[in-house]
């Protein structure tokens, strides 16, 4: 009897038979090895604002291209892209684009509509890392940017691989702690350990933290996550950004506003940038 296929893509660390799809609905097991399922699946793909990735301070007023497909790692139960991320490639609709031919598109669209690059997101982009990899490739081959957008819980191995390809980067630190991070399905210590691997490689790195009310929104909280962000350095800026309620949290209240507003200020006294988010 063959021997598992082990995911190495996230901790997770998936055991998969041959022909079993993960976790993350987007890495299967083929012939003995575990590969990206939704490799050139496109489910989503617009020129947005470089300030809706959120990037507050590279390259304001730009756009970028926007591309994503399907899967994640995570199972927050706040998510606003449940309807891409929460599906495999057999369950959502698709085009097939091949990095080339995105690449071609950004720099079309640089020449005709001031566009920057190629930004990875909507979905969680690391769960086909490989994708964003060979993209990434061909978007600095015609001298544009890449941004990632990301929750950040890769292992070191894939974030090693991308970071000197990444110009900029928004990486969700969704709480304060493991625990939080247990509630949402995740690795609080590899999120940490991706920002700080981003910014070593010189890379723009911008954080965000969705306050959902009763689980971080406490001075105490956001406090602990801008110490975090202040070690690695103040001068990165923090999102600080308003929940509503979204997938299997309808029935939740949104985020006072006032509330965003107090932990911004909290934030504050350790960074140098705070932004404020869907006030």
């Amino acid at each position: 009897m063959n021997e598992p296929a082990v995911c190495a893509t996230c901790p997770r660390h998936c055991r998969l038979a041959e022909g079993q799809t993960g976790f993350c609905r987007a890495r299967r097991a083929e012939n003995g090895r575990v590969v990206a399922a939704n490799y050139g699946c496109i489910t989503s793909l617009a020129l947005d604002p470089v300030e809706k990735k959120p990037l507050a301070f590279f390259r304001p007023g730009a756009n970028v291209l926007s591309v994503g497909s399907c899967g994640c790692n995570l199972r927050c139960p706040f998510c606003q892209n449940d309807s891409i991320s929460q599906r495999g490639a057999d369950e959502v609709g698709f085009k097939r684009a091949m990095p080339e031919e995105l690449a071609g598109l950004a720099a079309r669209l640089a020449e005709e509509r001031g566009n920057i690059g190629l930004a990875y997101t909507y979905n969680e982009p690391l769960v086909g890392w490989e994708f964003v990899l060979d993209c990434a490739r061909e978007i600095r081959a015609r001298n544009l940017a890449n941004v990632l957008v990301s929750n950040g819980c890769a292992e070191a191995p894939v974030v090693d691989a991308l970071a000197p390809l990444i110009d900029a980067a928004n990486i969700d630190l969704k709480g304060p702690s493991q625990d939080y991070y247990d509630w949402v399905g995740g690795s609080f210590d590899t999120v940490c350990r991706t920002i700080r691997t981003l910014h070593a490689a010189g890379c723009h790195v911008e954080v965000t933290t969705l306050v959902v009310p009763g689980r971080n929104d406490s001075n105490e909280d956001i406090d602990a996550i801008a110490a975090f962000i202040a070690s690695v350095s103040p001068d990165i800026p923090l999102h600080v950004t308003r929940f509503f309620p979204s997938f299997r949290m309808l029935g939740e209240r949104p985020t006072p506003a006032a509330d965003v507003r107090r932990l911004a200020k909290v934030a504050g006294g350790r960074l140098k940038r705070v932004i404020t988010g869907n006030l």
